[in-house]
C-alpha cells in the first residue's frame, strides 16, 4: 500500500455555483438605475439566467477547454483543395452559441438594447474573453452597414439573430445567422489606416468590387463576413466581404497564417490575402471609408471598456474568494488589515470601471434615440474611458494574482489567463496614444463634447471637495493648449477619473465614493494598490464579495 503523504487542507474550493450577475452589486444597481422601466423585469430575469450559466461548472469547463485548445489553421483539405478554414474546439462553439443566444450581438432591436447587451457582456465574458471578439465585432458592424440600406436589409437580421451555426457550408442567409469580423490594419500602416495599399476595382455590377492586397490583423477569420478598407478609384473606402458568396461558392479569402499571441489564444487572428478575385460590396460612399467604418470602431471601443471591466471583476472575484477561504498567520486572509486594504482598492477600481461602462452604454441608447447631450458626451467619454479603463486592467489583474500568492501564478487558478488577456483591450481599436489624440481632436473640433462632459460631471458638483478640486484642476489644464499633445495622456486620464468619481459620488455607497475620491483624486493618491489611507474598507470588500452556493 502506498502511504498518503499528507491530507489536503487549507486549499480554496472551485469558484463555481454562483450567479455572476446577481452577486455583483455595482452591476445590479447600475443596470437597474438606467434600464427602461418597461423592460426592467424581463431584462433582469435574462441577466440572472445568464449569470447562473456564467457561474456554472459547465461554463468554467468550456472556458478552460477553449483556452487550452487554440484554433488550428487548415489551408488545404486532404486531397489538396484550398479551403482556408480555422478549426476550433467544440467548447469555443458552445461559448459562442450561448453568447449569440443571449442576444449579445443585438443591441439594436429592443429598448435599452445597448445597456442590456453591455451588462450581458460584463457577465458572460467573465467565463472566457476570447470569444467576445467576434461577438463585439458582429454587434458593431450593424451601424456601419446602415450606410448602405440594401446591404443592411440583408445582413442586419442575420447579425442580430440569436442563431449560431458554425462553418462555411452554407451562405449566411441559409444559416439564418452570421458573425462579422473586421480587416483594417496592414503591414506598413498599423493604426495609420490612411497608409493602406489594398486596391478595390469595380467588377461591373453596381457596388461590387474586386480586392487585391492584404490585411495584417484579421480577427475571427471564420466569421461569415468582414468589413474591410481598400482603395477604390475615389479613395479609401469601406467594403463588406462575405466568406461565402450569394451563389454558395467560397470567396477568395486566403489565410496566410494565424498569429501566435500573448493572450486571446482561444480566438484566431490571421494574416489574410486578397488575390484580385476577392469580391466585396461597397458600404457607404467611395472615398469615405474611414468615416463609414468609424461607427464600428466606436462601438467596439465601448466593448473594450466593458471587456476590461469584466476582466477586472473576474480577477477581483477570484482574489476575494481566495482570501475568504484561505487562512494564514492565525486566521482568514480576508480579515488581515493589509489584505483587506488591497482587496478594497481592487474593488474600487472594479466598481468605477463597471459604472463607467454602463454609463457609456446607456448614453449610446439615448444618443440613438436622439439625445444630443449623450451623443456629444460619447464623443469625448468613449476614447477617454477606453484609454483609462483598459490601461488599469493589467496592473489590477496582476495585483489580484498576487493575492493568491504562488497559487495565483499557476494556470489552474485562472489568473494567468486573465493576466495574458488584460493588455488586449488597450491595444485593440487604437492603443493609448491613439485614444489620447482622439480626445484632443474631440476637444478642439467639437466644443459640444466638452460642454456635455461638464454637464455630466457637474451633476455631482458640491458633493465631494476632492472631486470639485480635481475638476477645477482639469479645467486649468485645458485652458493652456500650448504644446498640448505631449500632455494628451495626462488630460485623458484626468477626464476619465473625474467622470468615474462623479458617477460614484452620485450613485455608489458613501464608503466607496469617499475612498475612490481620496485615493484617485485627492492628495492621498498613490501608485500601488493597497495604499488606501482609511475608511470603511471592510464594507467596500463585503460589497464586492460573491454570495456562493452552499
Amino acid at each position: 500500500m502506498t502511504p498518503s503523504t499528507h491530507a489536503v487542507t487549507n486549499q480554496v474550493p472551485p469558484l463555481v455555483g454562483h450567479d455572476v450577475f446577481s452577486s455583483d452589486a455595482a452591476l445590479v444597481e447600475g443596470f437597474a438605475r438606467q434600464v427602461a422601466p418597461e423592460v426592467a423585469e424581463e431584462a433582469t430575469a435574462e441577466l440572472r439566467a445568464l449569470g447562473r450559466s456564467a457561474g456554472s461548472a459547465e461554463a468554467a469547463e468550456w472556458g478552460r477547454l477553449a483556452h487550452e485548445n487554440p484554433p488550428v489553421l487548415r489551408v488545404f483539405d486532404a486531397v489538396g483543395h484550398r479551403i482556408d478554414e480555422v478549426e476550433f474546439h467544440p467548447a469555443w462553439h458552445a461559448l459562442l452559441e450561448r453568447a449569440v443566444g443571449a442576444g449579445l450581438t443585438d443591441a439594436w432591436s429592443r429598448p435599452s438594447g445597448q445597456l442590456r447587451r453591455t451588462a450581458g457582456l460584463l457577465v458572460w465574458s467573465q467565463v472566457e474573453a476570447g470569444h467576445g471578439c467576434p461577438v463585439s465585432m458582429t454587434h458593431a458592424a450593424v451601424p456601419t452597414l446602415r450606410a448602405s440600406p440594401e446591404l443592411a436589409a440583408v445582413w442586419e437580421p442575420l447579425l442580430t439573430s440569436r442563431s449560431y451555426r458554425p462553418g462555411l457550408g452554407a451562405t449566411a442567409v441559409e444559416k439564418g445567422g452570421a458573425l462579422a469580423g473586421m480587416g483594417m490594419t496592414e503591414k506598413q500602416g498599423g493604426s495609420d489606416t490612411r497608409a493602406n495599399t489594398t486596391r478595390a476595382e469595380p467588377a461591373g455590377e453596381p457596388g461590387l468590387y474586386r480586392l487585391t492586397g492584404h490585411k495584417w490583423f484579421c480577427s475571427a477569420p471564420m466569421s461569415d463576413a468582414f468589413l474591410v478598407l481598400a482603395r477604390a478609384p475615389a479613395g479609401l473606402s469601406c467594403f463588406l466581404l462575405p466568406r461565402v458568396l450569394p451563389d454558395g461558392t467560397r470567396n477568395a479569402f486566403r489565410l496566410q497564417r494565424l498569429k501566435d499571441k500573448l493572450g486571446n489564444r482561444s480566438n484566431a487572428s490571421a494574416e489574410v490575402e486578397f488575390d484580385g478575385e476577392t469580391l466585396a460590396w461597397l458600404v457607404g460612399e467611395e472615398g469615405r471609408g474611414v468615416r463609414t467604418i468609424i461607427e464600428m470602431v466606436a462601438a467596439t471601443r465601448i466593448d473594450c471598456v466593458g471587456g476590461s471591466a469584466a476582466l477586472m471583476r473576474q480577477a477581483l472575484t477570484r482574489a476575494i474568494h481566495h482570501a475568504t477561504h484561505r487562512s494564514a498567520f492565525g486566521g482568514p486572509l480576508i480579515d488581515k488589515p493589509l489584505m483587506r486594504n488591497v482587496l478594497a482598492d481592487l474593488a474600487l477600481e472594479s466598481e468605477a470601471a463597471t459604472a463607467l461602462a454602463l454609463r457609456l452604454a446607456s448614453a449610446a441608447d439615448a444618443a440613438a434615440a436622439g439625445s444630443a447631450h449623450d451623443r456629444h458626451l460619447l464623443r469625448l467619454a468613449v476614447p477617454a474611458a477606453k484609454y483609462w479603463v483598459t490601461k488599469r486592467c493589467t496592473p489590477m489583474v496582476a495585483e489580484a494574482l498576487e493575492c493568491l500568492g504562488g497559487n495565483g501564478y499557476v494556470e489552474e487558478s485562472g489568473l494567468p489567463r486573465l493576466l495574458r488577456e488584460s493588455p488586449l483591450n488597450s491595444l485593440w481599436e487604437g492603443s493609448g496614444n491613439v485614444q489620447a489624440l482622439d480626445v484632443l481632436r474631440a476637444l478642439s473640433r467639437e466644443p459640444g463634447a466638452l460642454n456635455a462632459y461638464l454637464i455630466e460631471v457637474g451633476q455631482a458638483a458640491g458633493a465631494d471637495q476632492r472631486l470639485d478640486a480635481a475638476l477645477k484642476d482639469l479645467l486649468t489644464e485645458l485652458s493652456d493648449l500650448e504644446g498640448v499633445e505631449v500632455r494628451a495622456r495626462r488630460i485623458t486620464e484626468r477626464l476619465a477619473l473625474v467622470l468615474q468619481g462623479a458617477l460614484l459620488v452620485r450613485f455608489a455607497p458613501p464608503e466607496v465614493a469617499d475612498a475612490f475620491c481620496a485615493s484617485r483624486l485627492g492628495t492621498e493618491r498613490a501608485g500601488a494598490f493597497g495604499t488606501l489611507a482609511g475608511g470603511d474598507l471592510g464594507a467596500v470588500v463585503a460589497r464586492a464579495a460573491v454570495a456562493e452556493a452552499g
